[in-house]
């Protein structure tokens, strides 16, 4: 009802001439990989690296429309399918699941590749969005997080389905995705990105109750599905990473 992964990965970020090498972390007691993805360097050293989560449907392949942005931007990413998505070992998904499955990327780039964790940044979309919230408001020593349509109330898709109601749902399903706790324990910058053809008076009254409980420093941008989307995106994201304190990375 909420998650809708599928096996097949029909994309790679070579379709789109971006170089990457495909990895694999989270490994078993017997040395397979849980977790399959890429590793997209970004074309000369950066002083940032992105974890992209993607959103509740398909999988990896369907994200390099948002993954291009980012390197374009000059961050070093590192993009993976949770358990039960693309090529990642096959489990039904779940929130304690997401949360695992993004801890262990973090565990791969501080301890694997080396990479300091004030230098990291979460950037997620749709569901994903709200699982990079969860994640980095558990993690003051990151650099800061990008959320891109975070959804208001992702349980209530579960909770109001109609099937939910033959089954003792809220007894059976541990979800709760709490996304106002958690942005009000946020302590790093966060961008926020929505989606929106209103006007200036109804984006404000309209701004989400999430966004309004952050402490922290943060930026709202409302984008409103013109010819010129894109270009705002970039130079908003450009504005956003230029405010953050700079500790060079390795590719």
């Amino acid at each position: 009802m909420l998650y809708h992964p599928t096996s097949a990965v029909s994309r790679t970020p070579a379709s789109v001439d971006l170089p990457y090498e495909s990895v694999g972390f989270a490994t078993t007691a017997a040395g397979e990989p849980q977790l399959r993805g890429w590793w997209v360097p970004a074309a000369s050293p950066s002083n940032f690296t992105a974890i992209y989560f993607h959103g509740e449907t398909g999988n990896l392949g369907d994200s390099i429309g948002a993954i291009a942005p980012l390197h374009q931007a000059g961050l070093n990413v590192l993009a993976f399918d949770y358990r039960g998505y693309g090529q990642s070992r096959f489990v039904h998904p779940s929130e304690a699941r997401w949360r695992e499955d993004a801890e262990s990327a973090l565990h791969y780039l501080t301890e694997t590749r080396y990479i300091p964790a004030n230098s990291i940044i979460l950037i997620g979309r749709n569901l994903g969005a709200n699982l990079a919230l969860e994640i980095a408001a558990a993690h003051a020593d990151l650099s800061g997080v990008i959320l891109e349509q975070p959804l208001e109330n992702p349980a209530a898709s579960i909770f109001d389905d109609a099937r939910a109601h033959l089954v003792p749902a809220k007894l059976l399903v541990n979800d709760r995705w709490d996304t106002r706790t958690a942005a009000s324990n946020l302590l790093i910058p966060s961008l926020w990105f929505y989606s929106t053809a209103a006007t200036h008076e109804a984006q404000a009254s309209g701004t989400p109750r999430a966004y309004q409980a952050v402490p922290a420093r943060k930026t709202i941008v409302w984008l409103t599905g013109s010819a010129d989307e894109q270009k705002q995106f970039s130079a908003s994201l450009a504005a956003f990473l230029d405010q953050l304190p700079k500790n060079r990375t390795r590719n």
